[in-house]
């Protein structure tokens, strides 16, 4: 079943949501989304002339986290990099699937992998997770004694069988995946790596002098 959502030309679109309340249904989002993206077209102009392999030909892994922004951070405009995102921006396979495809068949030459301070990937481990997900799929919370679950419902064993890339050391977590990446035997040697953590605080991008050295390129 599909739901049809049509939002007039020049109508105004809904307030930012953080000037209303947190709880907001569905139907608001999906008008909030289709209204930015009616005055987005009316500015798109020749974008639709971008060539596929990104211009700038490099890549960056990074978290999906809400408050990074990638273009901005990195001066980004539509066409110019790859920006690959997960939970703690880890090189987990399917990352690097797409590191792959980025250079083999899209012809980038650099790669970044930048994680962040404040990561929510840093408040839980494997077992935290999996035994949440044993006793309840609903949202949990987080407080000063730790995650909880609030929602009823059952739960799935599942999670247990997950390696959900957690994280106690951001730097020693950025090393490991330039690591994994840099020994991967689909990953050309003739690639550098860099590393690096965004400060959220600031803003600023700290190199990981250690993951840089060890992703150098041969």
């Amino acid at each position: 079943m599909y739901l049809n959502h049509t939002v007039r030309r020049g109508a105004r679109p809904c307030a930012p949501t953080s000037d209303r309340p947190h709880k907001l249904k569905m139907s608001q989002i999906v008008e909030e989304v289709l209204a930015a993206n009616l005055s987005y077209t009316d500015k798109f102009g020749d974008k639709g002339n971008l060539t596929i392999p990104p211009s700038r030909r490099f890549a960056i892994l990074t978290c999906m986290d809400a408050r990074l922004d990638p273009a901005k951070f990195a001066g980004l405009a539509e066409g110019d990099a790859h920006v690959i995102r997960n939970a703690g921006g880890r090189a987990s396979d399917d990352a690097i699937r797409s590191l792959v495809i980025s250079y083999k068949l899209l012809g980038t030459r650099e790669w970044f992998v930048i994680h962040h301070t404040n990561c929510g990937m840093e408040t839980f481990t494997n077992e935290i997770i999996s035994n949440l997900l044993s006793s309840s799929l609903k949202t949990a919370k987080l407080d000063e004694r730790g995650w909880s679950d609030i929602g009823s419902g059952s739960g799935s064993s599942e999670g247990k069988f997950i390696n959900w890339l957690t994280i106690d050391d951001q730097a020693k977590s950025v090393y490991t995946d330039v690591q994994r990446i840099r020994l991967h035997p689909l990953v050309p040697n003739e690639i550098p790596i860099y590393g690096y953590i965004y400060d959220i605080k600031t803003g600023q991008l700290i190199e990981v002098p250690e993951a840089t050295k060890l992703g150098q390129a041969a």
